[in-house]
């Protein structure tokens, strides 16, 4: 049994109307593709906001929705998904699997009142460090729009 514990130190608390609101991001990335991207864009030194935090995986298809709920309980403002493209998987399926758990995590998310345009599945290959960039200020920009999580302290888990 695999134990999820995921905790966002720091979580913001600011209301939509203060300015200084920096959304926290947690992302779970494929080791062999979106993983390598965003190393690539590190040692590429290119420009991104500091607002995610990476949790790396061996494949996109390994992520459990229990990790994505349990990141969204604990105050994350979004929620990035990154795997290989469809096709390219070292393990076949894996960014299949993922495609299809996200889809139906979304409508779960959206059932229980969960705003499900939080989490986002991005394909982002070793060699689109610039991709990785962009993805991260896309997401930045989109939930900095949309404020803070409101279901953040509504839970207790």
């Amino acid at each position: 049994m695999i134990r999820c514990y995921i905790t966002i130190k720091g979580a913001s608390t600011t209301t939509m109307s203060d300015n200084s609101f920096e959304p926290r991001i947690v992302a779970f990335l494929c080791n062999w593709c979106t993983y390598t991207g965003a190393d690539l864009a590190g040692t590429s030194r290119l420009q991104y906001p500091p607002n995610v935090r990476i949790i790396r995986l061996m494949c996109s298809g390994a992520v459990d929705p229990i990790y994505v709920l349990k990141a969204d309980l604990a105050g994350a403002d979004g929620i990035l998904i990154g795997g290989c493209h469809p096709g390219d998987c070292h393990y076949q399926e894996g960014n299949y699997k993922a495609r299809r758990r996200v889809v139906a995590l979304k409508e779960i998310l959206k059932n229980a009142g969960f705003d499900e345009e939080r989490v986002w599945l991005r394909w982002i290959s070793a060699s689109e460090g610039q991709r990785f960039a962009d993805t991260i200020s896309e997401v930045t920009a989109a939930l900095k729009a949309k404020g803070p999580n409101p279901m953040k302290g509504q839970w207790a888990v």
